[in-house]
């Protein structure tokens, strides 16, 4: 962690390894080592968050009040490592105290971003954010645009990819 901070970090956030094995399910709240460690980013004056797979590590914080600015949170149509099913992760998101930075919104490349990216943009907060990786510029710029093009409520401005099997509907499309 200190290492991170010499590099310039603001925020922590304790990957899921270590958050959600310090969640005490009998007292459903955060144990004291993980409450310790959020204390322990902040002295190190770095914004204090919590990664996790499983929506009771939201529902624990708010209910610790544990000391921390966000929540990042797997959410994505299919499910795809979700814990329980969307709509319960939606409700979760929904109702969360803090900010929640969705991940693997294209349920790690099942989707395509033309179908993922408009379900969770269209079904979280206006707080809330959504983080997804690419390989290369384009794809950075297609999620962007399509990111954008569900915030504005407009059809998306890139090029669909061309197949015989769209000829028909070539024309309509364009």
């Amino acid at each position: 962690m200190e290492h991170a901070k010499e590099l310039g970090s603001t925020f922590c956030l304790p990957h899921q390894y270590l958050t959600d094995a310090h969640l005490d399910r009998q007292a459903r709240r955060l144990d004291s080592f993980l409450l310790e460690y959020l204390t322990y980013v902040r002295e190190l004056e770095m914004l204090p968050g919590l990664s996790t797979h499983t929506p009771e590590a939201v529902v624990f914080a708010d209910r610790s009040e544990a000391d921390l600015e966000t929540y990042l949170q797997i959410y994505n149509s299919l499910g795809f490592l979700c814990q329980v099913e969307t709509d319960w992760v939606q409700r979760v998101i929904h109702r969360a105290r803090r900010p929640v930075i969705v991940i693997k919104p294209l349920a790690g490349g099942r989707l395509p971003p033309a179908t993922g990216l408009p379900f969770v943009w269209n079904t979280i907060r206006d707080r809330d954010l959504v983080a997804l990786g690419t390989l290369s510029a384009y794809e950075a710029e297609e999620s962007i645009e399509l990111s954008l093009a569900c915030l504005e409520r407009r059809l998306p401005q890139v090029p669909l990819q061309v197949t015989r099997s769209k000829t028909d509907i070539r024309e309509a499309a364009q």
